[in-house]
């Protein structure tokens, strides 16, 4: 038996559920207001149509780094509502930080740096980190990707605001089998996150989630933002052709250290490293606003579930078992 007395109860719960978080960030100062969901910066799922969807719902994107300047001056001109829902991404090379540096100063309306390597653990981008927010003293700046709490506050020290944590979760990540080289996510989030928090830091979970119970359980794990590029992948918003193949429509997905990014970017693979991304089919999925609603349905039914009712609860109303199955697959 239900513990409310009236019909219609629950679904008025679930729908005051408040999934708005309202964030100060330690070094920029600066102060945002939204649903801490992120599109990842990848080129397949990072695009401006996705940002403009996005931006409806109050929701992020991290705009993939390989739009042009005329490129992001058109789209700043178009939909000026979506800049505070957007990050202009980088890499750490000198002609990224160029790139960078002539969008921020084209489009000043832009608040957000995503600093993005698939290896936080260099002295090399904790310099480049701090020379980036010497340079913009009041962006807010998000750096990663890294899976340790030493790195986060290294980091966070160094100026950056949000730290990216992930090493190899991603839907069409192979870090793991090409280097041996992980972290399990969640205990990865757990642990960042208090040393994130210590320091009046941020951090998002970046990568893993293949559902909305996955988006679920990295809130509840501590992640102040959650990135996800697989579950966007496959809409009308995604980059690249939909494809006619056996009767079925696809679209291409695949991680940006993969054989694919790297010849349409890099002119190929570089003799002294492997490819640690893999390219996929995925089904065609059609507006990706479905997509979007079903995020959110499943996130505020979490909250329903623990008894919070603001997504800034969440972490404080769960506890985590260990299991060896949780979904029933009988019928799947």
């Amino acid at each position: 038996m239900l513990p409310w007395s009236f019909e219609g109860a629950e679904e008025e719960i679930t729908l005051k559920v408040d999934l708005k978080r309202t964030f100060t960030f330690r070094n920029s100062k600066q102060t945002y207001t939204g649903i801490p969901i992120i599109v990842a910066n990848m080129d397949t799922v990072g695009t401006f149509e996705m940002a403009v969807v996005m931006a409806k719902h109050a929701m992020f994107t991290a705009i993939h780094k390989h739009y042009s300047l005329e490129e992001w001056k058109l789209f700043a001109a178009n939909h000026p509502e979506c800049l505070e829902h957007v990050a202009a991404s980088s890499g750490s090379g000198q002609d990224d930080l160029k790139k960078l540096t002539s969008i921020l100063e084209a489009i000043p309306a832009i608040r957000f740096i995503c600093l993005d390597v698939a290896n936080g653990y260099s002295e090399y981008f904790v310099e480049f980190v701090k020379s980036v927010r010497a340079l913009f003293p009041h962006h807010t700046i998000m750096a990663g990707n890294v899976v340790t709490g030493e790195m986060v506050e290294e980091l966070i020290i160094s100026g950056a605001d949000i730290i990216k944590v992930g090493i190899g979760p991603g839907s069409v990540c192979t870090t793991r089998i090409k280097t041996g080289v992980g972290y399990p996510q969640l205990s990865a989030v757990i642990e960042c996150a208090d040393s994130a928090h210590g320091l009046k830091g941020h951090i998002i979970s970046d990568g893993g989630c293949n559902c909305p119970g996955d988006v679920a359980k990295a809130f509840g794990a501590g992640a102040d933002f959650v990135m996800i590029g697989g579950m966007f992948a496959g809409h009308d918003q995604s980059a690249g052709d939909i494809i006619e193949k056996n009767g079925k429509k696809v679209k291409l997905f695949y991680g940006m250290s993969s054989d694919t990014a790297m010849k349409k970017h890099a002119g190929g693979v570089a003799e002294y490293r492997a490819s640690e991304g893999k390219t996929v089919e995925v089904p065609y999925k059609g507006d990706v606003e479905h997509t979007i609603l079903d995020i959110l349905g499943g996130l505020r039914s979490t909250c329903t579930y623990v008894g919070a009712a603001k997504l800034k609860e969440l972490s404080k109303r769960t506890t985590f078992i260990r299991v060896t199955q949780q979904y029933n697959e009988v019928f799947s």
